[in-house]
C-alpha cells in the first residue's frame, strides 16, 4: 500500500470554504469550541475597542505579507521580512530622532522614506547574492533575519549609539531607545469609531500599487514570465538578475515600511526586544500563504490574524493561560494551512499490485531446407 499526493485538476467550489472553517472547528483545547471561537470573535472583531486593537496588529502583518507575497509571486523566496522590518525601525526611528524640529507631516513623510530605504538596502543583499553567486536567497535572507536582530540590540544595549538615551542617569543604567517628539507619532483617523492608524492606510495603497505593479506593468509581466521559466525569460532578453535584486528590493522596502510603522504609530522608541518578541515578519509568510500571494486577499487575512492575535491577549486569564492561548493560535494557523494545501492537491490510497503473469514462451520454428 502505498500513498500519493495528486494535484487537483480541478477544485470543487465547496472546498475553498469547507476545509479552513472544518479546520478551524477541530481544533481541541480542553474548552468548548464552540464558546472558545464565539470569545475569539467577540474580543477579536465585535468588542468595544477590539476592532481598533486588531488594526494594530494587521497592520505590520499587512506589509511584511506584501513583502513575502511580491518576491514568492516571481519564485523568489524572500524569508527576510523580519529583519528588513528591522531596518526599516532602524531608519525611521533615526530620522524622527534627527528631524524632531521640524514640522509633524515632514517628519512623518521621513520616516516613511527611511523605513522604505533602510529595508529595501536590506533586502536587496539577498538579492544580489542570488543573481551574481546563485546563492540560496532562502538560506541569506533567514541568516540576515539573526544579523539584523543582533544589530539593533547592539545599537541599544551594548553601545552608546545615536539610537540610545543618554541623557539621565536611569537611562544609562537601564538601556533604553530615545523617544521620539510628539510631532513624529503618526495620526490615526477615526472611522465610525474605529481607529484607523496610518501605517494601515499605507499597507492598502502598498497593496494597491503591489497589484497594479503585478498586472499593468512590463516588471509585472517580466516577474510572472521569469516566476514560470528563468531560461524562457533570458531567450527573450530579460534582466533576469536585475529584476531578481529589484523585486528584492522591492519587497525589502514593504517590510522596511513595517518597521516605520511599528515606530511611528505604536511604540514610538526602537525597542529591540518589543519588536523581535513579536515575530511579525514570520507571520507575514504565513498571512501570504494563506492569500495566495494575492495583494488585496493579504489585507483581509491580515486583518484576519490581527484580529486572533488581538484576542489571545485579552483571552488570557486564570482559566486560560498564555500556553494555551499559543497553541490554541498555532493549531488553527496549522490546519487552516494543511487546509490550503487539501485545496490544490488530493490524497491517494494505492493497495499493492499484483505482478503482472510473465508472458508466454513464444515457440520458433526452423524453417526447414
Amino acid at each position: 500500500m502505498s500513498l500519493r499526493i495528486e494535484r487537483r485538476l480541478s477544485i470543487p467550489g465547496w472546498l475553498p470554504v469547507a476545509v479552513p472553517v472544518g479546520s478551524v472547528i477541530l481544533v481541541l483545547t480542553g474548552h468548548d469550541p464552540v464558546a472558545t471561537d464565539r470569545r475569539l470573535l467577540e474580543r477579536g472583531f465585535f468588542a468595544s475597542g477590539a476592532i481598533s486593537g486588531t488594526l494594530v496588529t494587521a497592520t505590520p502583518l499587512l506589509l511584511t505579507a506584501l513583502a513575502a507575497a511580491a518576491a514568492f509571486r516571481m519564485q523568489v523566496w524572500n524569508i527576510g521580512a523580519e529583519g528588513q522590518l528591522y531596518l526599516g525601525a532602524v531608519g525611521a526611528s533615526g530620522a524622527g530622532i534627527a528631524l524632531h524640529a521640524l514640522p509633524g507631516p515632514l517628519i512623518i513623510a521621513a520616516m516613511v522614506v527611511a523605513g522604505i530605504l533602510a529595508g529595501a538596502a536590506w533586502g536587496a543583499i539577498p538579492g544580489i547574492l542570488r543573481a551574481a553567486f546563485r546563492t540560496n536567497e532562502i538560506i541569506t535572507s533567514l541568516m540576515l533575519n539573526y544579523v539584523a536582530g543582533l544589530f539593533i540590540t547592539y545599537l541599544i544595549y551594548d553601545s552608546h549609539s545615536y539610537w540610545r538615551d543618554l541623557s539621565t542617569f536611569t537611562a544609562r543604567v537601564f538601556p533604553q531607545g530615545k523617544y521620539l517628539a510628539d510631532a513624529a507619532s503618526w495620526p490615526r483617523f477615526d472611522l465610525l469609531g474605529m481607529m484607523i492608524p496610518f501605517g494601515f492606510l499605507l499597507g492598502i495603497l502598498a497593496a494597491a500599487l503591489v497589484w497594479l505593479t503585478a498586472t499593468a506593468t512590463r516588471f509585472g509581466f517580466e516577474m510572472r514570465v521569469i516566476g514560470d521559466s528563468p531560461n524562457a525569460a533570458r531567450y527573450a532578453g530579460m534582466r533576469v538578475r536585475r529584476r531578481i535584486v529589484t523585486v528584492m528590493a522591492m519587497a525589502g522596502g514593504l517590510a522596511g515600511l513595517g518597521g516605520a510603522s511599528e515606530v511611528g504609530d505604536f511604540r514610538h522608541v526602537l525597542d529591540p526586544r518589543g519588536i523581535q518578541q513579536a515575530g511579525f515578519g514570520y507571520a507575514g509568510i504565513v498571512v501570504a500563504a494563506l492569500a495566495r500571494l494575492n495583494p488585496f486577499a493579504v489585507i483581509v487575512v491580515a486583518v484576519l490574524l490581527g484580529g486572533l492575535a488581538n484576542a489571545g491577549y485579552s483571552l488570557q486569564g486564570p482559566d486560560f493561560p498564555a500556553g494555551l492561548v499559543g497553541t490554541l493560535q498555532g493549531l488553527i494557523l496549522f490546519f487552516a494551512l494543511g487546509g490550503e494545501m487539501l485545496v490544490r492537491y488530493r490524497i491517494r490510497w494505492r493497495g499493492p499490485q499484483t505482478a503482472a503473469p510473465a508472458p508466454a514462451p513464444v515457440a520458433v520454428a526452423e524453417a526447414g531446407s
